[in-house]
C-alpha cells in the first residue's frame, strides 16, 4: 500500500476525500441607523395620504375655491364684454360684485382709449402767520405726477393712477353741478380732497390751510398732422366749491411739518 502524508497539504491521492468547500462568510446585517440602508417606502402623499374624513374635507375645499374662481372670472367677463342679455338681466349683480375692488375701466373688444388730456388743479386758502388770508395760486397737480413719471424706468403706479382714478370717481359719482349722485358722492369728496392735502403738505406755504378749492382743466388731443380732423383745443375748466379743511382731511403727521392746518 501506498501511504499519503496528509500532513504535507499535498492534494489527496485517487483513494482520498476530498476537503469540505471553503465557505464564504455572511455579509453583516446592517443596522437599522445605517445611512447606507435603503429608505422605508414612503407613505402616501397629497390628499391620499389623509384619512377620510380630511379627504372629504379637502375635496369640499377645493371644489368651493374653483367655484368661486369660475364665478369672479364670469363676473369680471361680463362686467368688460359688450352688453349681452346676461349683463343687461344681471348687471345690478354683476357691477355689486366687481365694483370697486375689480373695477375695470376699459371695455372687452371696444378700447374707449382717452382723447382728452385732464389737469387736476388745486388752490389753498392761507391763514398767514402775520394774521392775514390770501389764495395761492393754482397748482397743476397732474402736471407735476407727469413730471415725476416722465423718463422714469420704473415710475410709480400712485403717480400714475392716485389722482386720475380719484378724479374719475368724482366726476362719475356728481352731476354737472357738482352734487352727489349717489351713496358715493361724498366718500368721493372727502378722498379727493385728502390727496389734495397730502400733496399740499410737501409745500410751504407760509401759513395755515383754512379751505382748498379743486377743478380739472380739459384739452382735446390734437389731431395728428397728417388728419383732416379738425378739434376745438382751448381748455375748459370745471371748477369745484370750497372745501373747509378738517383734521380728517389732514395726512398722518402733517401737523407736524411745514404746511399747518386747522385742527
Amino acid at each position: 500500500m501506498h501511504a499519503y502524508d496528509e500532513e504535507a497539504g499535498e492534494g489527496p491521492g485517487p483513494h482520498g476525500a476530498a476537503p469540505p468547500a471553503a465557505q464564504t462568510p455572511a455579509p453583516p446585517a446592517q443596522a437599522a441607523g445605517d445611512p447606507a440602508a435603503p429608505p422605508a417606502k414612503a407613505a402616501g402623499a397629497g390628499i391620499k395620504g389623509l384619512s377620510l374624513p380630511y379627504q372629504i374635507t379637502a375635496a369640499v375645499a377645493l371644489a368651493v375655491i374653483a367655484v368661486g374662481g369660475l364665478l369672479h372670472v364670469g363676473m369680471v367677463f361680463l362686467h368688460v364684454a359688450p352688453a349681452n342679455t346676461l349683463s343687461k338681466q344681471h348687471g345690478e349683480a354683476v357691477d355689486d360684485w366687481v365694483l370697486p375692488e375689480f373695477e375695470q375701466n376699459w371695455k372687452l373688444f371696444a378700447p374707449n382709449p382717452l382723447q382728452q388730456n385732464v389737469s387736476v388743479q388745486v388752490r389753498a386758502e392761507i391763514a398767514g402767520r402775520d394774521g392775514g388770508r390770501r389764495t395761492t395760486d393754482w397748482i397743476d397737480l397732474s402736471a407735476e405726477d407727469g413730471a415725476a413719471i416722465r423718463g422714469a424706468p420704473l415710475p410709480s403706479h400712485t403717480r400714475q393712477n392716485e389722482l386720475r382714478r380719484a378724479w374719475d370717481f368724482y366726476v362719475n359719482s356728481h352731476t354737472d353741478d357738482n352734487r352727489p349722485n349717489g351713496r358715493r358722492g361724498h366718500l368721493s369728496e372727502q378722498y379727493v380732497r385728502r390727496i389734495a392735502m397730502l400733496r399740499l403738505s410737501e409745500r410751504d406755504l407760509g401759513g395755515r390751510i383754512e379751505r382748498v378749492q379743486l377743478r380739472s382743466s380739459t384739452r382735446a388731443v390734437e389731431a395728428p398732422a397728417w388728419s383732416d380732423e379738425r378739434h376745438d383745443t382751448r381748455a375748459f375748466h370745471r371748477v369745484l366749491p370750497w372745501w373747509a379743511v378738517t383734521a380728517a382731511d389732514l395726512p398722518a403727521g402733517a401737523g407736524g411739518g411745514r404746511t399747518e392746518a386747522r385742527r
